[in-house]
């Protein structure tokens, strides 16, 4: 088998450090990149296409979690993760394997080998990482932000800057103030993730932040509009105008 080329993404530089280490008693590993964020990590896997990546979950900028969802080919997957949940929620969708820090050099040893195999039987991890990130967003609270990819860029929209979102097939348009941008969730996801106080589902395919509600036209007998304070019109259900109703007659209205 020709040399396995690695990637390690952590935010702490004695954990790439001592993880380098380990790696480096093994003649079939290459550490070809460490990243210090989730940001340069997407760049690395896209340039360098290594085999395996040791990825940390929590890292500020952007979490593991949330750099996953921006790969579209990602390669066998090690997480690692100083909390207990996070590393069991992992293995528990599924996922390579991971190592709960402080991890000694067996441990390490076991991962690698399980991962190995992984990439010597060809065998695809898109399934696992897709069953990792439903494990994931069933158990997350409420949106405080949405991290996107917009050609060679990552950006993160402030949840409070989202105008309203639209279902687009096997995605949702999110409109904002930088633009428009498209997300691989469902309307479910995010009509279950975000704050139900600021956020009406007014349609199976729209979902608005109450505080671009600008007015309400009717134009038929069970037929309205919504018009945004960006000048938008936005279709809303019967169901949705009934949801609308009851979220204004709550006093929630901005």
């Amino acid at each position: 088998m020709s040399t396995i080329k690695v990637i390690i993404i952590d935010d702490e530089q004695l954990a790439r450090d001592l993880l380098k280490n380990y790696l480096s008693k093994d003649p079939r590993l290459e550490v070809i990149g460490e990243c210090s964020n989730g940001f340069e990590g997407v760049l690395a896997i896209q340039e360098l296409n290594p085999d395996l990546v040791f990825l940390d979950i929590q890292m500020p900028k952007i979490t593991g979690f949330e750099m996953l969802e921006l790969l579209s080919n990602p390669p066998v997957i090690i997480f690692s993760t100083a909390y207990e949940e996070f590393a069991i929620r992992a293995f528990e969708a599924n996922a390579v394997d991971y190592l709960l820090k402080p991890y000694p050099a067996e441990r390490v040893e076991q991962a690698v080998e399980k991962a190995l195999k992984r990439i010597q039987s060809g065998s695809g991890i898109k399934d696992d990482l897709d069953a990792l990130s439903q494990a994931h967003d069933e158990n997350s609270g409420m949106l405080s932000r949405i991290v996107v990819k917009s050609g060679s860029k990552i950006r993160i929209i402030p949840i409070e800057t989202i105008d309203y979102l639209e279902s687009e097939d096997d995605f949702v348009m999110i409109y904002c103030k930088e633009g428009h941008f498209l997300k691989q969730k469902t309307m479910k996801f995010f009509e279950s993730h975000l704050d139900p106080k600021k956020f009406i589902r007014i349609h199976r395919s729209c979902i608005v932040n109450s505080s671009q509600l600008a007015e309400i036209q009717q134009y038929g007998k069970e037929s309205w509009i919504l018009l945004t304070k960006q000048g938008a019109k936005l279709k809303i259900s019967k169901s949705g105008y009934l949801t609308l109703k009851e979220f204004l007659a709550d006093g929630n209205e901005n």
